[in-house]
């Protein structure tokens, strides 16, 4: 078990990081949504005020044409006057609205890399406990949010003074203006204010990227003792490993003496190597080593190869370079071709002789 105590000094593992992505657990900033909606949103705004205009106008001429025409409004009129009205307040804001809506999302997507989790709609009733909720109100992430909603109310009325102050002198002559001219004047009034809202937004959501993202490392660091009982996890224990190539290594050896009784020589130095190589003329271009080892493995070699009474030549040189350069169950490369030929037809000249 992992020591709750220790302190989480080590950065997250690719396994850690997968993990938590997939509990939906990613790194994300909602100012930086929020200052992107506001920035397309007005700017929406700007370029289809045009539009939005004419549709309020024909809506409000139809409602004073009928406020000249109708002596009486009827029961059947109201739902009538509701659609109406609806449809204009529809046709006026909907394409804003959708468009803060679509970068919405897009923001969303590009900080989270598209993830989709429905692990996050599940209800968590732990979140209805009131204790916990207040300690969660009480917490420094609480703490920083909080901050951050004052700091964004303080800049947004400190904005909207020094923009009414600077305005102040013009505003009492509107009234001496008519509505085709006070409507502009005061548009340009509400974009300039907006233009200085969404800057300074602009850098509460950039310091708060920064935030966000220093504190979602934070969360995800690791404790040692945590990242070792990961690689147990990911790679197996390594003593459950070493025991494991243990029994490879000692059946790869037991296959290995297995073939040293068909070998046709074992060549030696004289203890410390033993390689014993088989030829066969129908199936390989050359000889074959069919076991080799060092130490107690060669001496293990040698002896079986005498049991079974395969020739044992001692040749350090050239069992030393066997061992080194050839891997095991591999013809022998062409330039040993004439040391091995050599004692191989000493070998067969031996077994010639035996036979007569």
């Amino acid at each position: 078990m992992p020591d709750s105590s220790e302190e989480k000094t080590e950065k997250p593992t690719a396994k850690k990081r997968n993990d938590q992505r997939k509990e939906g657990n990613i790194f994300q900033s909602k100012e930086i949504v929020i200052a992107a909606s506001l920035l397309v949103t007005f700017t929406a705004f700007k370029f289809l005020y045009n539009y939005t205009e004419s549709a309020m106008k024909d809506c409000l001429k139809w409602f004073f044409g009928l406020a000249g025409s109708m002596d009486l409004i009827k029961e059947d009129d109201g739902p009538q006057m509701f659609i109406r009205a609806l449809m204009a307040f529809a046709i006026g804001t909907v394409p804003i609205l959708l468009i803060a809506s679509i970068i919405a999302v897009i923001a969303t997507i590009v900080q989270t890399k598209g993830l989709v989790n429905f692990k996050s709609l599940k209800p968590k009733f732990g979140k209805l406990n009131p204790l916990k909720g207040i300690k969660n109100m009480v917490s420094l992430k609480g703490i920083i949010e909080l901050l951050k909603s004052i700091i964004k109310i303080v800049i947004l009325f400190y904005i909207i003074y020094i923009s009414l102050e600077d305005e102040i002198s013009t505003l009492p002559k509107m009234i001496d203006m008519s509505f085709e001219k006070c409507v502009p004047a005061i548009g340009g009034m509400l974009w300039s204010m907006s233009i200085k809202v969404m800057i300074a937004f602009a850098f509460v959501a950039g310091a708060d990227y920064m935030y966000q993202r220093w504190s979602y490392e934070k969360s995800l660091r690791m404790t040692k003792q945590e990242i070792k009982e990961e690689y147990k996890m990911t790679e197996g224990d390594p003593k459950i490993k070493g025991q494991i190539k243990q029994k490879q290594q000692a059946m790869s050896r037991q296959r290995m003496m297995q073939n040293v009784p068909g070998a046709d020589v074992v060549i030696r130095n004289p203890t410390h190597y033993a390689v014993a190589l088989k030829y066969n003329a129908d199936s390989n271009r050359a000889p074959v080593i069919v076991a080799k080892g060092e130490d107690l493995i060669a001496l293990k070699i040698i002896e079986v190869a005498e049991k079974n009474n395969v020739p044992v030549m001692e040749n350090k040189p050239l069992a030393r370079a066997l061992f080194a350069e050839v891997p095991l169950d591999t013809e022998i490369p062409s330039e040993f071709y004439n040391p091995v030929a050599e004692v191989l037809a000493y070998v067969y000249s031996l077994k010639e002789k035996e036979l007569n």
